[in-house]
C-alpha cells in the first residue's frame, strides 16, 4: 500500500482545492524522465477511495495524483456544486499544470485517467485546451446520463431557467456500481460521499458532451475507452460514437462484459487494470508525436467543414428556404434594430458591429425593433463574444501584473484592434498603467472611432491609433516602442489562411524580446457556424461570412511554431472562444 501525502493547490479564481500525492517508488535506476498519472474521480466520490486504483495499477515508477473535485470530499464549496461546468474544466487544467510545475514533471510524461464524470472533464478539457499530456484513459465516460423520468434533460432545463440552480438527489444506490460487497459497503458508510449533484453541473455535463462527443476529432492524443457491460447509470451509445469520431491515431475500446459503472471498483477490476496498465506501457514505448497541423487548412474536418458551410443548398431544400426567410427577415423586420442594421451595414464581423455588441444595449424603433435588438444581442454567440471581451481584460491584467513583477515597462500593442474598448476598459483596472499603448486596425473608421474613444477615457497622453495592417510582417516588427504586449484579437479567427496568421505571428516574435507575452483568442468551436456562413455578411467584401474554425491544438501549434509558449488560456461557459496568455521564448 502506498502512503499519500495530503496537499492543497490553488485553482483559477483563488479557491484551495484538496489533492493526495503518492510518490513514485521503485524507479528504475535508468530512468531519465519523471512520470505521473493523475486520476479523476466520479461524480459524488472523492480521491480517499482512490488508494486501491493507486495500489492495483502497480505502477510504482509513476507517481500519482488524485484530487477532491471543487464541491466533493476535503475540497470546499457546495457539496455537488460548481460556479459552472466549465469552471470545473478550468480546475483541471490549473490543477494538471500545477502538478507538472511544482513537482517537476513534463506535461507530455503526465497520464490521465478519468472516471465517468470525471472523464467528461477532463474530455472537455482535452478538447478545449488541447493540454501536451501523454494520454487519456476514460473509464465509463458519463457522456449521458440514464435520467429514467421521461423528458427529464427538458423538464431540469425549464425549472433551472425558472428558478435558478437548484440540487437533485442522486437515485444512484451503491448496488448499481459494483458488485463488490466491501465498496458497495463503504460507498454507504463514508460521510465525504456526495449525494446531491447540482442541476448547472448536470446540464453542464450533458452540454459538454453534445459538443465533445461529435468533436471528437479535434482530440488527437491517445485514448483508451473502457466501456462497462451492464452499465446502469450512463448510455454506451455516446461512448462508441466519441471513440469513432477521435482524431486519436492511437485509440483503443476495451469493452468489460458484465461489469456495472464503476469500472476500477468492480469485483473483477483486475482485468481494467491490465488493459490500462499496458496502453500506458505502450503509449511510453514510443514518442509522443503530435499531428503536425500547421496546414490544416488545406486537409482535415475543420477545413472540410468550412467547404461545405460555403457551398449553396439545392434551391428548394428546406433548409435553404428557412435560410432565405431568414436572410430576408433581417432585411425588412429585421432593420428595426440597431444592432441588425449596423451589421448590415458594415458587417457583422466589423469593429463597429463588435463594439455594439460590447455594449449591450438594445436599441431600435420601438417597440419591436428594441425587442428584436434584445434577441440578437443574446444570440450564444454574441453572449460568447462578451465572455472572450472579460477574459481579454483578464489576459491583460495577468501579463502587465507577471511584467510588473519582472521590473519590467508595460508597452501594449493591439494588431487588429476594432474599436479597442476591451483594451480602454482593461487599462481602466490597471495600476499602474502602461508605459505606453499602441492600437492598430487597417480600417479608417475604427481609428477615428477608437481614437474617440482613448480621448473619452483621458488616455490620449500614452496612447495612440494608426492605419495599421495586421499581416504585414515587417511593420509589425518595427513597432516602437518594442511591445511587451501584444495583442491578436478576433483578427486570425477571420482568415483561413495559416499561411497569413504565420506572417503576422512572425512579425510580432520579430519585435518582441523575450519575456514578452502574446495574449491571442482562438475559435475552436461554434453551435451557429452554418447559420452565420448561410444569413450573415463580413466586413471584408460584403459576402457570405463563411469561418474556417481553429483547433486550441492547430492554433497552439501556429503560435509555437512562431516562438511563443502558451502559459495560460480561458473559455467560456459555452466552449466557444478561448483566450490565450504565450510567452516569447
Amino acid at each position: 500500500m502506498r502512503s499519500a501525502e495530503e496537499l492543497v493547490f490553488t485553482t483559477h479564481d483563488g479557491v484551495e482545492l484538496f489533492y493526495r500525492h503518492w510518490p513514485a517508488r521503485n524507479v528504475a535506476e535508468n530512468a531519465t524522465e519523471k512520470r505521473a498519472v493523475v486520476i479523476f474521480h466520479r461524480g459524488h466520490e472523492h480521491s480517499g477511495r482512490l488508494q486501491h486504483v493507486v495500489d492495483e495499477l502497480q505502477l510504482d515508477d509513476s507517481a500519482m495524483f488524485a484530487w477532491d473535485a471543487r464541491g466533493h470530499g476535503r475540497s470546499p464549496g457546495a457539496r455537488g456544486d460548481s460556479p459552472s461546468f466549465a469552471a470545473s474544466v478550468k480546475d483541471v487544467d490549473t490543477f494538471v499544470r500545477h502538478i507538472s510545475a511544482v513537482h517537476g514533471i513534463a506535461m507530455e510524461n503526465i497520464s490521465v485517467i478519468g472516471q465517468s464524470v470525471g472523464a467528461v472533464l477532463v474530455t472537455a478539457w482535452a478538447h478545449d485546451y488541447a493540454p501536451p499530456v501523454r494520454c487519456l484513459v476514460l473509464t465509463a465516460p458519463a457522456f449521458q446520463v440514464k435520467l429514467y423520468v421521461p423528458f427529464a434533460r427538458a423538464g431540469l432545463n425549464l425549472l433551472y431557467k425558472l428558478r435558478g440552480n437548484f440540487f437533485v438527489t442522486s437515485y444512484i444506490k451503491a448496488k448499481f456500481l459494483t458488485h463488490d460487497a466491501e465498496r458497495i459497503a463503504s460507498y454507504n458508510t463514508d460521510p465525504l460521499i456526495t449525494r446531491h449533484i447540482s442541476v448547472r453541473i448536470l446540464l453542464g455535463l450533458y452540454d459538454a458532451a453534445d459538443r465533445v462527443v461529435p468533436d471528437a476529432q479535434a482530440i488527437t492524443l491517445p485514448v483508451q475507452v473502457l466501456i462497462s457491460g451492464n452499465d446502469w447509470v450512463v448510455q454506451q451509445g455516446p461512448q462508441r460514437r466519441f471513440f469513432d469520431n477521435l482524431g486519436s491515431t492511437a485509440k483503443e475500446l476495451v469493452e468489460l462484459p458484465g461489469f456495472l459503472h464503476d469500472t476500477l471498483g468492480e469485483i473483477d477490476r483486475h482485468l481494467a487494470f491490465a488493459n490500462i496498465r499496458a496502453f500506458i506501457a505502450r503509449v511510453h514505448a514510443t514518442p509522443a508525436t503530435p499531428p503536425a497541423l500547421l496546414d490544416a487548412d488545406q486537409r482535415g474536418h475543420v477545413r472540410d467543414e468550412a467547404v461545405r458551410n460555403s457551398q449553396p443548398l439545392p434551391a428548394l431544400s428546406l433548409k435553404n428556404l428557412q435560410y432565405a426567410f431568414t436572410r430576408l427577415s433581417m432585411r425588412t423586420l429585421g432593420r428595426s434594430a440597431d444592432g441588425i442594421r449596423l451589421g448590415l451595414e458594415t458587417g457583422f464581423d466589423s469593429g463597429a458591429t463588435l463594439d455594439y455588441v460590447y455594449r449591450n444595449e438594445a436599441r431600435g424603433t420601438p417597440p419591436l425593433g428594441r425587442l428584436i435588438d434584445r434577441n440578437y444581442l443574446d444570440a450564444i454567440g454574441w453572449r460568447g463574444i462578451r465572455v472572450r471581451k472579460a477574459h481579454l481584460e483578464q489576459a491583460i491584467a495577468f501579463a502587465a501584473g507577471r511584467l510588473r513583477a519582472a521590473g519590467r515597462p508595460v508597452h501594449l500593442l493591439d494588431i487588429a484592434a476594432g474599436h479597442g474598448r476591451y483594451v480602454v476598459d482593461a487599462v481602466a483596472r490597471l495600476a499602474p498603467k502602461p508605459e505606453t499603448i499602441t492600437l492598430r486596425d487597417y480600417r479608417d473608421d475604427n481609428v477615428r472611432a477608437g481614437t474617440a474613444l482613448l480621448e473619452q477615457a483621458g488616455l490620449s497622453a500614452i496612447a495612440t491609433f494608426s492605419n495599421g495592417d495586421a499581416f504585414d510582417e515587417n511593420a509589425l516588427a518595427a513597432v516602437t516602442p518594442a511591445p511587451t504586449i501584444g495583442i491578436a484579437s478576433g483578427i486570425y479567427e477571420l482568415f483561413p489562411d495559416n499561411t497569413k496568421v504565420l506572417t503576422s505571428l512572425r512579425g510580432l516574435a520579430r519585435g518582441m524580446s523575450q519575456g514578452s507575452y502574446l495574449i491571442y483568442t482562438g475559435q475552436p468551436w461554434h453551435p451557429q457556424l452554418e447559420f452565420i456562413a448561410r444569413t450573415l455578411t463580413s466586413h471584408r467584401d460584403g459576402k457570405a461570412w463563411v469561418m474556417r474554425r481553429r483547433t486550441q491544438q492547430e492554433l497552439d501549434q501556429l503560435v509555437r511554431h512562431s516562438g511563443f509558449t502558451k502559459i495560460e488560456q480561458w473559455i467560456d461557459d459555452w466552449g466557444i472562444f478561448t483566450v490565450s496568455v504565450a510567452v516569447r521564448t
